[in-house]
């Protein structure tokens, strides 16, 4: 379906303006992704009190070429004056059948109360009924604070009624699942670390491990792209919609050039079955060019026929060990987990891992 909105849409105090996805941070056509990406840097600090989770344009800038696999709607939001006060995003899946889109809604503290964001989600809605979707998802930071608190359906966590609850449960939104963001410090001794690897080693007789830096390597192609796709139907979910992803050859090349052309390092620690070959487990660690940046955790699965055999210990644990020797200057890695998703969180604080904030995942069905 065509996309029918306007590359202006004006709300009462400022406009949402349809961002161009430059080819370069210094093309002179990119000023308005920059300005994007620094109104969600400010408003990342505003939320976490930390920059942990802030991003530079050029690792930014990748995720947001087109491809065969989603279609990426960005606005920059600005006010009157044509200050810069955020940005809105609506993700659209290219899975076919797809009933989804996700958004999210950054807006610097100080434009809060102006309706806004109320207008900012008509925008969402509509570009996702001009997809055709009927389902819409979004996480959002909710920092620990006192008063009255949400549980999901899933009865694991709780978050404060903040200003984001309210929001998203004024516009229909439920509260469907709470991801813990968990902290690893990569600056203590690894004395732990190595001691759990050797006994998820003497666990996992059978098996190997099995690293590599992206680019994936030919010959680990077919495995990897079999364990990322089920990424998308393996892991816990709550009654969120995802779609069942299919990976290729293609895909994979897709998803290391997105870390790679960003300037990214990425180590990918893999467990591999030594009677047949197969992969069946693997873990992610990713970390920015920037010296002293934060590492985050991105996936980590083991593939249901294979578990019971400590393979994700055995993963976590050697690609942190051998972490330190790539990247030996970054302070601690993240990560995320959803709360019912105990036989990870079970890994991360053996290892020390430390819960530092929460997610709140939201969803509306449409009308």
């Amino acid at each position: 379906m065509s996309d029918t909105t306007p590359e202006v849409v004006p709300f009462h105090g400022g406009s949402f303006r349809r961002v161009g996805i430059p080819r370069s941070p210094a093309d002179p056509d990119a000023a308005d992704f920059v300005a994007t990406v620094a109104a969600r840097n400010t408003v990342s600090r505003e939320v976490s009190g930390t920059d942990d989770h802030t991003r530079t344009v050029a690792e930014l800038l990748p995720h947001y070429r087109p491809d065969a696999y989603e279609i990426r709607h960005l606005w920059l939001v600005t006010d009157d004056d044509g200050r810069a006060i955020g940005r809105v995003g609506v993700d659209i899946p290219l899975e076919a059948g797809s009933t989804v889109a996700f958004w999210t809604i950054e807006l610097i503290r100080a434009s809060w109360g102006r309706g806004i964001g109320s207008a900012a989600h008509r925008l969402v809605e509509s570009t996702a009924r001009e997809h055709g979707r009927t389902v819409l998802q979004s996480w959002a930071d909710h920092p620990d604070a006192p008063g009255e608190r949400l549980a999901p359906p899933t009865g694991f966590g709780s978050i404060p009624l903040d200003h984001a609850a309210r929001f998203y449960r004024r516009h229909g939104y439920t509260l469907e699942q709470i991801e813990r963001c968990s902290a690893f410090d990569l600056t203590a001794a690894p004395d732990r670390v190595q001691s759990l690897l050797t006994a998820a080693r003497a666990a996992a007789s059978g098996y190997r491990v099995v690293p590599w830096m992206l680019p994936t390597p030919a010959e680990r192609v077919a495995g990897y792209a079999w364990m990322k796709s089920r990424m998308s139907t393996d892991v816990p979910a709550a009654a969120l919609t995802f779609d069942e992803e299919a990976w290729d050859a293609a895909r994979v090349e897709r998803h290391d050039a997105l870390w790679l052309d960003g300037g990214h390092r990425v180590l990918v620690t893999a467990a591999e079955h030594i009677a047949t070959g197969e992969l069946c487990a693997f873990n992610e660690l990713v970390r920015g060019s920037a010296p002293g940046s934060v590492t985050f955790q991105e996936d980590t699965l083991v593939l249901a026929a294979h578990r019971g055999h400590r393979l994700g210990m055995l993963v976590k644990c050697a690609g942190l060990l051998r972490w330190r020797e790539i990247a030996p200057d970054s302070p601690r890695v993240l990560t995320y987990n959803a709360e019912e998703n105990r036989p990870m969180l079970d890994i991360n604080e053996a290892l020390g891992f430390v819960p530092v904030l929460y997610d709140g995942a939201w969803k509306k069905t449409l009308t």
